[in-house]
């Protein structure tokens, strides 16, 4: 199962829907897939859509899929790395021709994390299969407790970023 998570931003993100939709209309994405929307309207056609999703049920969902995929949200980064995944990250970015965030520190974040070693980033939405396919043949290790760490670098970065 393929989990996707647009995060609780107001601002919409048609442009990860859009190609989740594509990927599994060109069969490229032949699993289940469980889409949480946040704000963003448009629903993924032969998805499993829903707006939000309760706290433990969405923990579960990260639990058990085999892929998750998500906005460069902190908590849902930690969340996956908490469980063990790697998450495939496509941050929200904020252009003259995309509106998905009120700036682009989600383009920090995921550079950051990249950096680091525990995701896979997508900058170029035409990518994102490649990097489905990556976090499909990539071993999961179990990580604890790496909210603080975390959060202690991205907390330290964004300090320097000002």
């Amino acid at each position: 199962m393929i989990l996707v998570s647009l995060g609780t931003h107001e601002r919409p993100f048609a442009r990860l829907t859009n190609e989740i939709e594509k990927l599994i209309r060109e069969k490229k994405i032949t699993e289940k897939v469980i889409v949480q929307l946040g704000y963003t309207k448009q629903k993924v056609a032969g998805a499993e859509n829903f707006d939000f999703i309760e706290f433990t049920k969405m923990h579960r969902l990260i639990k058990n899929c085999d892929v998750m995929i998500t906005h460069a949200g902190t908590g849902s980064i930690t969340d996956a790395l908490d469980y063990g995944k790697i998450p495939v990250v496509v941050p929200r970015r904020k252009t003259a021709d995309l509106d998905e965030h009120s700036d682009d520190h989600q383009i920090q974040i995921t550079k950051l994390m990249e950096k680091e070693g525990k995701i896979i980033a997508v900058y170029d939405i035409n990518k994102l299969y490649a990097a489905i396919q990556k976090a499909r043949s990539m071993k999961y290790k179990k990580k604890k407790h790496t909210h603080a760490k975390i959060f202690s670098i991205i907390e330290s970065k964004l300090e320097e970023w000002k």
